[in-house]
C-alpha cells in the first residue's frame, strides 16, 4: 500500500510494536509507557492533546499474534498517524491477573488452543474497550450446535441437519438408527451420503459416509498434517461414542469456498480443493496450502454480512458450500485472516484503522477525519491478438472396459415374490428395480427358502425351475457382500402371464398373474477400464489453451520456475482448473460402470490421487437426471420392437444375401455393413458355425476343469474357470432356440465373451477364439448399430427416443456459455501469478452406455446438421464414420466452442463450434483395417501464427510462476499411453528431427492457410497427439527434469497397450468431423431435432430444464437487488460494542468494489469480492 495514497495515515516507516513484537523480547509495561502511550486514562495538559494515541491491544496466543499475517496487517495498522499497537505477551495473558495487563482503547482478542477466554472477558468488564470481536459470543463458536442454532435464526441457509446428543440427562435427544445405507437420528433420516461432525468446533475429525453404491466406506477429515487432510477408510459404521451433528452432504464438485470478513461490509473469499475429494493438500512452494480468490454473489455477500453481524465478529471466518444453485454455509471459525494477499493487508489494515478511529477519535478528541477515497477501477479483462478462445468443451462418452454383461429370464408366481413386489412399490409402475443390499438380501433369502422346501418337499407347489432359483442363488451370493454397482433385479408385472418365447421358458401357457424376474449382473468395470479412463482423462488435458505447451517455451530453466504443472502437456487444464477459471461438470448414467469411468476420468483430467469413491461421489452427478443418460433397455419403442423383428426374419434365412438382402439391410450403403455381410455370406450357416464353436469352447473348458492342474487356476479379474463355463453354456443353451432356430438377441452377448476372453484370457490358449472372435463380430456389426434402426428414418426416431434429453442439455450448455453465470470465478483484482484472470472455460462430461453413443452419432449423421452433396469436410466425415465399425469402449463425441474477440458479438463468426470423435479403445486384430480420418484439425489453430500478443488470453502457459504452483508433479508415464496409426503429416513423421528443437515448443498448432476443406491438414491431433498419438514425450523432452529420456518414438508407436496394466488397448485419436461451423448453425439444427420430438418427450425436456437451471446459480444483478444492503441501525448500549454502530451512509468505506465490472449500489455496501 503506497503512502501518497493513504490519507490520514502517517509517514513513518517503521511500525510501533510496543510489547511482544517480531524481533523483540517480551516484557510487562510499567506505569511509564501506560502513561505515554494511554494519555487519556490520566490528566494531561492541553498541549499534549495532538500527541495522544489510540491503543490497539492485541490479547492471543503468540503463535496468532507473531503470525504472518497479523505481523503485515499490524504493520500497516501503525501507519495510522494516531494509532499504536500493544502486543499482549503470552505468560502475561496465561500468568498474571487481569488487574496487570497492560491497558488499551480497543482490544483485538480471540480464542485459540490454550486461550483463558474467561480472563479476557473480565479484562473487558474491567476495562470497557472498544471491542473489534466480541469475547462472550466465542464460547458459542466453540460448539457446533449454537453455531448452527444462530445461523437458523438468521435465516442462513445451511445443510439439512440433526443433532445427535449422548447426554443421560437427556436421553430423547440419543435415537440413533443406523441402516446400511442411512442413519435415522431423532426421527430425521440421512442416506449416504452424510456428514458426521463432532460438535465440539475445536475437534476437526469429520467423517463423510459414503454410499456401497459408490463402493461404500468413508472419508475421515482432520487438521492439516503435512500434505494430507483427509484419508479413506473401508469403515462405514458411524461412531458410537461421542455427540455429533448429521448433516446432507453438498455436492459442492470439489470445491471448497473460504469467507473472510471485516466488519458487515466487506468480504474477501477464496476457493480451494475440498479436503475430502483425495485428502493431498496442494502447496506452493513456500508449503502454504494453496487457495485462490473468488468472486461472491450479491446474495452471498449479504449472507456475509448477516454471518459477521450475527456472531458480533467485525473480522470472522466461515465456509461455504456452493452445491445445487444454492450457497450454504456449514461452518464458522470465528476470528482468521487470509493469508498471502497483500491486497487483503492492505484493505484489512485501512477498514480496521478506519473503524477504530471513527469510534474512538471523537471521545480522545483526536482531530481526525474519515479519509474519502478515489474508488478502484473496475478491471474488466479484454484479449488482444486474433487467436479464438476456447469457451467451452462438451463430450459424451462411453464406460471403459468392462466383464460381460449377464442376464437370467424367469417368471415367478410364489406369493413371496408378489409380498416382495407389493412391499417396494412395485404396483404402482409394474416395475421394479432392486438394487440396494438389502433388497437383494431379500430376493436371496426367498430363493433359499424355495430351494430348502423343493429339498424337503419334491412335490411342493412351487413353479420356479430349481435349475434357475439355484442360478438366482448363486449369482447374489458371489463376492460375498452385495453392491448396487455389480448386480441387480428387475421386477416386472404379467398380468397375463408370460408367453412362451424361447427355449427358456415352460412349455404350459399360463394365464395367471405372474411376475417376470430378470437377474443382470456382470458388467463391472475392469481394471483396464479404469485404467482406460484414467488416461483418457489425462490426454484430455491436451484440447485446453496450454495443454500442449511445455515449459521451456517461456524460457525457463526448470519445471519450478512454472509451477509443477509445467513440463507436461495438459498443464494449460489443471492451471485453469486450479485457479478456478474452469467450471467443471460430469455426469453419469446410474450404471456402476459408467460412474466409475466418469470418476477414473476424472482422477487422470484433475490429477487427482487415491481411491475413486470420494471422487465419484463429490464429482460425479447421476441422481434425478430424468432420463438424460439412462435408458429402459427393456421399454423399447414400436419402431425399435418392428426394427428388431425385421432383422430377426432377415437373419434367419438360410441361403446367401442377395442384392435384396443388401438393400434391405444396409439402406444407407455403409461401407462397415456391407462388409460385414460379405464375410457372413448365409446368416443361417454362419449362427450354425458360431454355435459349433461356441459347443467346442464349452468342451475345452470342462477339459481344463478335469485337469488337476487347473484347479486353482486364476482368470482376468478374479474370474474362476467354473464362472467362465456357466458364462458360455448359458450363451449355448440360449442361442439355439428349441425350435431350431437362432436367438440373433444373443449376438452381443457372444461378441462380447469371446471380445473379453481374447483379450484378457487369451493366456488359457483356447482353440478357435478368433475365428469366433471373427466371425461373431461379423454378425454383431450388423445386429448392434442396426439395432438402432435401419433405414434414416428409422435411425433418427430411435435416436429421439433415447438421447433427446442429452441433445436439449447440449444445447443449453453451449447457449450459457457467453452469458455471465455465477460458479467459482477468479476474482482478477486479488490474483496474483495469473496473467488472464478473464478466461473462463466451461466444460460438460457426459458418461453412458453404447445406446445413447449411438444414438447422438445418428442425430448428427442423419438429422441434416450439413448437405453431403455441398460440403467437402462433411462428406469426407460420412465416409469415414461409415467405415467404422464399432463404437467400442471409451468412444468419445465431442463438440468444442470458440470465441473469436475480433468478430462483432452479433456477427454470426463471433462463435465456432467443432465437432470431434473417436471410435474409442482399439479392437483386436483392429490394426490392419481401421478407417483413416483426417486427423484432429481444430481450426481455431490455423490463426495461431497471427498471434503477436504473449499476453493473448489464449496463451495459458504464460501465468506468472506464482507461489501458488503445486508442489508435487503428476505422475506421466513414459510410453505414450494412447497410440495413432502412423499417418502423413502427422508429428510421427516430424518428430525424428524435431525432438530436440526448441522451436517444436511454440508450435502448438501447424501454421495453414484456409485451404480447400477436402485438404486442410492434421493439427493439434497430430501435433499433441491427437489427443493420443506418440508424440507426447516430444513435450516432456523440452523441459529440464530428471525424469528417464522416454524411448524413440518409433518404437513407441509399435508398443499396444498402458505401461504398467498388461492387456490394455490403446485408444484411438480424435478425428475431426467438422471445424468451421457457427454456433447459430448448429443452435439452429438442435432447436429443430428438439421440436420434432414426441410430445411426450417435450413435457420431460421441460423437467429436465428445470433440473438443470438449478444446478447453475443464476448471475444476479446487483444494481436491481431489491434486498436492502444494510441492516437497521440499533440502540446503542453502555457497554462499548462495534455490534451497534454503523458507519453513516456519506462515509467511504475503505473496501475495492464488489464486481470487476458492476457499480456500486451504496458506497456504504463494498466487497472485495463476488
Amino acid at each position: 500500500m503506497s503512502k501518497s495514497s493513504e490519507q490520514g495515515m502517517c509517514n513513518s516507516e517503521l511500525p510501533r510494536f510496543l510489547i511482544g513484537s517480531e524481533g523483540e523480547e517480551s516484557r510487562e509495561l510499567d506505569e511509564t509507557d501506560m502513561r505515554n502511550f494511554s494519555g487519556h486514562y490520566g490528566e494531561e495538559d492541553d498541549e499534549d492533546q495532538s500527541e495522544r494515541q489510540v491503543v490497539v491491544g492485541i490479547c492471543s496466543m503468540m503463535k496468532k499474534s507473531k503470525s504472518k499475517p497479523m505481523t503485515e496487517i499490524l504493520e500497516r495498522l501503525c501507519k495510522f498517524e494516531y494509532i499504536t499497537v500493544v502486543i499482549f505477551p503470552e505468560e502475561v495473558i496465561l500468568n498474571e491477573p487481569v488487574e496487570k495487563w497492560p491497558l488499551c482503547d480497543c482490544l483485538i482478542s480471540f480464542h485459540s488452543k490454550g486461550f483463558p477466554l474467561d480472563k479476557a472477558v473480565s479484562y473487558a468488564k474491567l476495562r470497557n474497550p472498544l471491542l473489534i470481536n466480541d469475547l462472550n459470543m466465542q464460547y458459542f463458536i466453540q460448539d457446533r450446535r449454537e453455531v448452527y442454532r444462530i445461523l437458523q435464526e438468521e435465516g442462513i441457509d445451511l445443510p439439512r441437519y440433526a443433532v445427535l446428543n449422548r447426554d443421560p440427562d437427556r436421553p430423547e435427544e440419543c435415537n440413533l438408527v443406523e441402516s446400511e445405507d442411512h442413519v435415522e437420528v431423532n426421527g430425521e433420516v440421512f442416506h449416504k451420503p452424510f456428514v458426521e461432525k463432532p460438535v465440539s468446533a475445536e475437534d476437526h475429525n469429520v467423517y463423510i459416509y459414503y454410499p456401497t453404491s459408490a463402493g461404500g466406506g468413508s472419508q475421515r477429515l482432520f487438521r492439516k498434517i503435512g500434505s494430507r487432510s483427509s484419508v479413506y477408510s473401508p469403515e462405514s459404521t458411524v461412531r458410537k461414542t461421542g455427540s455429533y451433528i448429521y448433516e446432507e452432504f453438498m455436492p459442492t464438485d470439489g470445491t471448497d469456498v473460504k469467507v473472510y470478513t471485516v466488519g458487515p461490509d466487506y468480504a474477501h473469499a477464496e476457493a480451494r480443493k475440498s479436503p475430502a475429494l483425495d485428502g493431498k493438500v496442494e502447496r506452493d512452494s513456500e508449503g502454504k496450502e494453496i487457495r485462490y480468490p473468488v468472486m461472491l454473489t450479491a446474495m452471498e455477500k449479504l449472507v456475509a454480512r448477516k454471518v459477521c453481524l450475527a456472531f458480533k465478529q467485525t473480522v470472522c471466518g466461515f465456509d461455504l458450500l456452493r452445491a445445487n444453485g444454492h450457497s450454504f454455509v456449514c461452518d464458522v471459525n470465528g476470528f482468521s485472516f487470509v493469508k498471502n494477499s497483500m491486497k487483503y493487508y492492505d484493505d484489512c489494515a485501512k477498514v480496521l484503522g478506519n473503524m477504530v478511529m471513527r469510534e474512538l477519535a471523537p471521545q480522545l478528541h483526536i482531530p481526525w477525519s474519515i479519509p474519502m477515497e478515489a474508488e478502484d477501477i473496475p478491471i474488466v479483462p479484454t484479449t488482444s491478438g486474433t487467436m479464438m478462445e476456447l469457451r467451452c468443451v462438451i463430450a459424451v462418452i462411453r464406460h471403459g472396459d468392462r466383464t460381460p454383461k449377464q442376464k437370467m429370464k424367469m417368471e415367478v408366481r410364489n406369493a413371496l415374490f408378489f409380498e416382495l413386489f407389493e412391499k417396494y412399490g412395485g404396483y404402482k409402475s409394474g416395475k421394479l428395480k432392486l438394487k440396494k443390499p438389502k433388497q437383494l438380501q431379500e430376493v436371496l433369502d426367498i430363493a433359499r427358502q424355495l430351494l430348502a422346501e423343493l429339498v424337503l418337499h419334491n412335490d411342493c407347489e412351487i413353479e420356479e425351475k430349481k435349475s434357475k432359483l439355484e442360478q438366482l442363488k448363486t449369482v447374489l451370493e458371489m463376492y460375498g457382500h452385495f453392491s448396487g454397482i455389480n448386480r441387480k433385479v428387475q421386477l416386472t408385472y404379467l398380468p397375463n402371464g408370460q408367453p412362451k418365447a424361447s427355449s427358456e421358458e415352460e412349455d404350459a401357457l399360463k394365464e395367471d398373474p405372474s411376475l417376470l424376474l430378470v437377474l443382470k449382473w456382470g458388467g463391472e468395470l475392469t481394471p483396464a477400464g479404469r485404467v482406460q479412463a484414467e488416461e483418457l482423462g489425462r490426454a484430455f488435458r491436451c484440447m485446453y489453451p496450454g495443454g500442449q505447451d511445455s515449459c521451456r517455451s517461456l524460457g525457463c530453466e526448470s519445471p519450478i520456475d512454472c509451477g509443477d504443472y509445467a513440463g507436461f502437456p495438459g498443464c494449460g487444464l489443471l492451471r485453469l482448473h486450479s485457479t478456478y477459471r474452469h467450471d467443471l461438470k460430469i455426469y453419469a448414467s446410474d450404471e456402476g460402470r459408467v460412474q466409475m469411468t466418469a470418476a477414473a476420468f476424472a482422477k487422470g483430467l484433475l490429477a487427482l490421487e487415491g481411491e475413486l469413491t470420494p471422487i465419484l461421489v463429490q464429482m460425479v452427478k447421476s441422481a434425478n437426471m430424468n432420463g438424460l443418460l439412462d435408458s429402459d433397455s427393456d421399454s423399447l419403442t414400436d419402431c425399435q420392437q418392428r426394427v428388431k423383428a425385421r432383422l430377426h426374419e432377415i437373419m434367419q434365412k438360410n441361403k446367401d444375401f442377395n442384392e435384396e438382402d443388401y438393400s434391405k439391410l444396409a439402406p444407407t450403403s455403409s461401407p462397415s455393413l456391407v462388409n460385414s455381410m460379405g464375410v457372413i455370406v448365409n446368416p443361417v450357416s454362419t449362427c450354425d458355425r458360431v454355435h459349433t464353436l461356441i459347443k467346442s469352447l464349452t468342451c475345452q473348458i470342462c477339459k481344463r476343469l478335469e485337469d488337476p492342474k487347473s484347479a486353482d487356476l486364476q482368470l482376468y479379474h478374479s474370474e474362476t474357470l467354473e464362472l467362465m463355463l456357466q458364462r458360455w453354456s448359458k450363451l449355448e443353451r440360449d442361442f439355439r432356440m428349441k425350435n431350431g432356430r437362432y436367438d440373433i438377441s444373443k449376438i452381443p452377448d457372444i461378441y462380447d465373451c469371446v471380445k473379453y476372453d481374447t483379450q484378457h484370457n487369451s493366456s488359457l490358449g483356447l482353440e478357435d477364439t478368433l475365428e469366433l472372435f471373427r466371425l461373431s463380430r461379423a454378425l454383431a456389426d450388423i445386429i448392434i448399430p442396426q439395432e438402432y434402426g435401419i433405414t434414416r428414418a428409422e435411425k433418427l426416431d430411435i435416436a429421439s427416443a433415447y438421447c433427446l434429453p442429452l441433445v436439449k442439455k447440449i444445447q443449453l450448455d453451449l447457449q450459457r456459455t457467453h452469458e455471465d453465470e455465477a460458479v467459482n470465478k477468479l476474482h482478477p483484482l486479488y490474483s496474483r501469478g495469473v496473467m488472464s484472470p478473464g478466461r473462463h472455460v466451461r466444460t460438460r462430461l457426459y458418461f453412458t452406455s453404447e445406446s445413447h453413443v449411438h444414438s447422438l452419432l445418428n442425430i448428427f449423421r442423419y438429422g441434416g446438421l450439413l448437405d453431403e452433396q455441398k460440403d467437402e469436410q462433411w462428406k469426407q466425415a460420412m465416409d469415414y464414420l461409415s467405415a467404422v465399425t464399432e463404437l467400442n469402449y471409451m468412444t468419445q463425441i465431442v463438440i468444442m466452442l470458440y470465441e473469436d474477440n475480433n468478430k462483432d458479438p452479433s456477427s454470426e463468426e463471433r462463435f465456432h463450434v467443432e465437432l470431434h470423435f473417436s471410435p474409442g479403445v482399439k479392437g483386436c486384430k483392429d490394426e490392419d483395417n481401421a478407417p483413416m480420418g483426417f486427423g484432429f484439425r481444430p481450426a481455431s489453430s490455423e490463426n495461431h501464427e497471427k498471434q503477436t500478443d504473449p499476453g493473448s488470453l489464449e496463451d495459458l502457459s504464460q501465468d506468472e510462476p506464482d507461489r501458488a504452483a503445486l508442489t508435487e508433479p503428476v505422475s506421466i508415464q513414459r510410453k505414450s499411453p494412447l497410440i495413432r496409426s502412423r499417418k502423413a503429416g502427422s508429428m510421427e513423421a516430424l518428430s525424428e528431427s524435431n525432438t530436440s528443437s526448441r522451436g517444436l515448443a511454440y508450435r502448438i498448432f501447424p501454421s495453414s492457410s484456409r485451404q480447400s476443406p477436402e485438404i486442410k491438414p492434421s493439427g493439434l491431433g497430430a501435433q499433441c497427439a491427437g489427443l493420443f498419438s506418440a508424440s507426447f514425450p516430444n513435450l516432456r523432452d523440452l523441459a529440464r527434469v530428471p525424469r528417464k529420456k522416454p524411448s524413440s518414438l518409433r518404437n513407441l508407436s509399435s508398443q499396444t497397450g498402458f505401461e504398467g496394466c498388461s492387456l490394455v488397448p490403446s485408444i484411438y485419436p480424435l478425428e475431426t468431423l467438422h471445424n468451421s461451423l457457427s454456433l447459430k448453425q448448429v443452435d439452429e439444427f438442435l432447436t429443430t431435432l428438439c421440436k420434432n420430438g414426441s410430445e411426450t418427450q417435450f413435457k420431460r425436456l421441460k423437467s429436465l430444464s428445470a433440473m438443470f437451471e438449478s444446478h447453475s446459480q443464476p448471475s444476479i444483478d446487483v444494481d436491481n437487488q431489491d434486498t436492502p444492503v444494510s441492516t437497521p441501525v440499533r440502540n446503542q448500549p453502555t457497554s462499548q460494542s462495534l455490534w451497534y454502530v454503523s458507519a453513516p451512509p456519506s462515509t467511504g468505506s475503505s473496501a475495492g468494489p464488489s464486481s470487476p465490472s458492476v457499480p456500486e449500489p451504496s458506497s456504504n455496501f463494498r466487497f472485495n469480492s463476488e
